[in-house]
């Protein structure tokens, strides 16, 4: 026996139906009286009947309640649904909602931040503490915003829709009908009477806290990488799962380095003498070590030449000891002008020229000597020639004299 059959009788169906009978009744209500397909008051009444027996019967342990206790059983514990009319009519017209008759947990949003990270965090691995305001259930009253414990904090205006029906008279035989958020709970589907309001959060149901993260850059981290605190979002009493707190990092500019995917690159230069004879200079890398970088014995550095030391990049993610390479960019500075004495020993030291020019009449050749390209370039001949063309220059340019 069950202590009452209002919900039944809204559906129209006998007190042991099973779940398929009742879901079949209220689609069949649904289709005819949804406000979207039927705009008469009298329907979006019969809708909402319908959807709040549709929601308790639906949900086997709300059922249970009903049956015993009736409506009012509901109201002082038993629990309301959750779940508007809209999510219920999508869930049979397409639009999702839940399925297969239960509802499905609602998960909050997830929140981003930003972390900014130095290289050497990237390439020695650092725990840094990242504190944050969240929102969670007040500990007071358990999210239910009442101090009276056990008290439903559903809003008997819109029975815990958050939306109201209206009818607005548009003229003589004219109405238009509307669902607005309910001014009672402001369309949250809660509201809690002011003389019961919880004295720890004001009956708002959630308080905020502050909490510290301890985040741990692991060796090898990339720029962008994320990383995921699972359900550390923000909580609600209507949030079964709360969001998670991502965290992206941001990797900042080096003075010295350079990272591509596993290889660091720094640039040197280094001066000719250097270049030909042999160089040899220090490199403190990010992890405080002192590299000495040298040349081999007898080469010869090339301006723009790449060199590497192996295994002194960067340690790769999740297997810190297999690490990339140091690569070196070298620039070679070349000597303003040399003297006559440097020049003679630089022509005795080094190989002759193997360049061998053509063949030529040494009285009929003009010798040239270059000199430093102009700071803003030099003129092309097209420009001379529409210089000469311009007739504000007073005409077509200087011509030969013919004798």
């Amino acid at each position: 026996m069950v202590k009452e059959t209002k919900f039944y009788d809204t559906l129209g169906v006998a007190p042991d139906a099973s779940e398929g009978e009742i879901k079949k009744a209220f689609r069949k209500i649904a289709v005819q009286c949804h406000p979207d397909k039927n705009p008469a008051p009298e329907a979006a009444q019969k809708f909402q009947a319908a959807n709040r027996a549709y929601e308790v019967l639906i949900d086997e342990n709300q059922r249970k309640v009903y049956d015993r206790f009736g409506e009012k059983g509901l109201e002082e514990g038993g629990g309301g649904g959750g779940h508007s009319a809209h999510d219920i009519f999508s869930s049979f017209f397409g639009g999702g909602g839940f399925g297969g008759g239960r509802p499905q947990e609602r998960r909050g949003k997830d929140v981003g931040h930003a972390l900014p990270v130095t290289l050497e965090d990237l390439y020695n691995g650092k725990t840094r503490k990242l504190a944050l305001n969240k929102q969670v259930l007040c500990s007071g009253c358990n999210g239910s915003g009442s101090k009276v414990k056990g008290k439903s904090s559903v809003c008997q205006d819109c029975r815990g829709q958050g939306v109201k029906i209206v009818v607005r008279q548009l003229g003589p035989g004219m109405v238009q009908q509307m669902q607005v958020a309910c001014p009672n709970c402001h369309g949250e589907g809660t509201a809690v009477d002011p003389k019961d309001r919880c004295p720890k959060c004001s009956g708002n149901r959630v308080a905020e806290e502050r909490k510290v993260l301890e985040v741990h850059v692991e060796k090898g981290m990339k720029h962008n990488q994320r990383i995921t605190f699972a359900r550390e979002g923000d909580q609600h009493p209507d949030i079964q799962i709360p969001g998670d707190v991502v965290i992206v990092l941001q990797e900042k500019k080096h003075d010295v380095f350079e990272r591509e995917g596993q290889d660091l690159f720094l640039s040197r230069t280094v001066e000719l003498s250097e270049a030909l004879l042999g160089f040899s200079f220090l490199i403190q890398h990010l992890d405080g070590r002192v590299l000495v970088a040298k040349s081999q014995p007898g080469e010869i550095l090339h301006h723009g030449q790449m060199l590497s030391i192996p295994n002194e990049g960067m340690p790769k993610y999740k297997n810190p000891f297999d690490k990339g390479s140091l690569v070196i960019k070298f620039s070679v500075k070349m000597p303003e002008s040399l003297s006559e004495g440097a020049m003679a020993a630089l022509r005795k030291a080094l190989p002759p020229p193997t360049r061998r020019d053509p063949s030529f009449d040494a009285a009929e050749a003009e010798e040239c000597f270059l000199h430093p390209v102009p700071a803003g370039g030099f003129t092309s001949r097209e420009e001379e020639e529409e210089e000469d063309e311009d007739p504000r220059r007073g005409g077509g340019g200087v011509q030969c004299a013919h004798q």
